[in-house]
């Protein structure tokens, strides 16, 4: 497996097969600002010329505090859509595109790492749980009656 930076042409093929490997219409969350203005941070993992593999996401200057947080600005890698190929599920593509995502957040300066997700998403929560991020469901993270599980993982300090 190769993981490296996203292109254009990896970003075209995103949005061409996300439907299909989220198993619903999730397209929209493949907008175009996470390869345009934000797709430093995006990375792809292949296998034998073939992306099996994707993480959007970019840096934050400053992460809304959770409940009971403190307000300290901080530099911050934000995860914001992963995707990994249905026929290579379980086989280590996250926790690849996940660790090189943190090796270039840290690289950058962050200190913390974010994701989100909706409360139903029980793979997603496994998967941040077993990789040592905390958790917290606050309710109307994305508006009224609308809660959401936020992911912190704090990073060594170098």
């Amino acid at each position: 497996m190769d993981t490296r930076k996203i292109t254009k042409a990896d970003f075209d093929r995103i949005v061409e097969v996300i439907d299909h490997w989220w198993g619903g219409p999730i397209s929209t969350f493949a907008h175009p600002i996470f390869f345009y203005e934000l797709g430093d941070m995006a990375l792809v993992v292949e296998e034998h010329g073939e992306m099996i593999g994707f993480l959007l996401g970019f840096i934050s200057n400053m992460a809304p505090p959770l409940e009971g947080g403190d307000n300290e600005e901080t530099r911050t890698g934000y995860v914001h859509l992963v995707g990994i190929h249905p026929d290579h599920r379980r086989k280590g593509v996250g926790r690849r595109l996940y660790a090189k995502f943190t090796e270039r957040a840290v690289a950058a300066g962050c200190t913390k790492l974010k994701a989100i997700t909706t409360t139903g998403n029980e793979g997603s929560i496994r998967f941040h749980l077993a990789q040592g991020w905390q958790a917290q469901e606050i309710d109307d993270y994305a508006g009224p009656g609308r809660k959401r599980i936020v992911f912190l993982k704090e990073l060594a300090s170098s």
